[in-house]
């Protein structure tokens, strides 16, 4: 049972922190879900090829050569177009694999775009290679990543992303920082609704390096 932090001192105050915290991230992820239901198909899609043309032509992703990339559900930027891109240049593309139950997430290769479509598909919807298939992760080997394409529910301008709660990528980024190769750049990829003027941050959550969205 957690503590209710009724108490004096630091651990009561720490608490109730965590708990107004969680309270704020709660509330503002229902604001956002309910901004992204009022975006129309069309529009998200206009929004997605604006942006798919805004990384396709930005100096980090043309120099990076590991990408790192998600799979888009309903209420994200579609990333089908720069996955395809990811293989007619020649780089090598990863993708999500999430470990159910748990805020482990690995990188695993893609061989081609033209496979997602026959991976399975999870309980949220969205093609990712059955555990027992082995394949690559990005991690396992001294090439790590130099570019991940992140997804997320909210963003402010000062680089705080807000996830789905999971952490999922928080999780990643602490792993990649211990990689030999070093944390990648990281670039969130978002609908304008979803900029913040600010969002709720714990001390383990860590920032992106640039987000992208059609007023940046």
């Amino acid at each position: 049972m957690e503590s209710r932090g009724e108490g004096p001192g630091p651990a009561g105050e720490s608490s109730e922190m965590a708990a107004a915290l969680r309270a704020a991230k709660q509330a503002l992820r229902a604001e956002l879900k309910r901004r992204l239901r009022a975006l129309s198909e069309a529009e998200k899609q206009r929004q997605s090829r604006l942006l798919s043309r805004k990384v396709i032509g930005h100096s980090k992703y043309q120099e990076s050569q590991r990408i790192a990339i998600f799979l888009s559900m309903q209420d994200e930027i579609e990333t089908e177009e720069i996955i395809k891109d990811i293989f007619q240049r020649g780089k090598e593309c990863f993708i999500p694999q999430y470990k159910p139950r748990s805020s482990h997430m690995d990188m695993v290769k893609l061989t081609s775009a033209e496979e997602i479509s026959s991976l399975p598909l999870t309980s949220w919807n969205i093609h990712q290679p059955c555990d027992d298939d082995v394949r690559e992760e990005a991690l396992s080997g001294a090439g790590g990543l130099d570019l991940i394409l992140m997804p997320g529910l909210g963003f402010d301008k000062s680089g705080n992303r807000l996830g789905r709660g999971k952490g999922y990528y928080d999780t990643f980024l602490e792993r990649c920082m211990h990689h030999p190769k070093g944390k990648p750049y990281t670039i969130a990829l978002a609908f304008k609704e979803q900029i913040c003027d600010s969002v709720p941050v714990a001390e383990n959550d860590i920032q992106i390096d640039e987000i992208l969205y059609e007023d940046s």
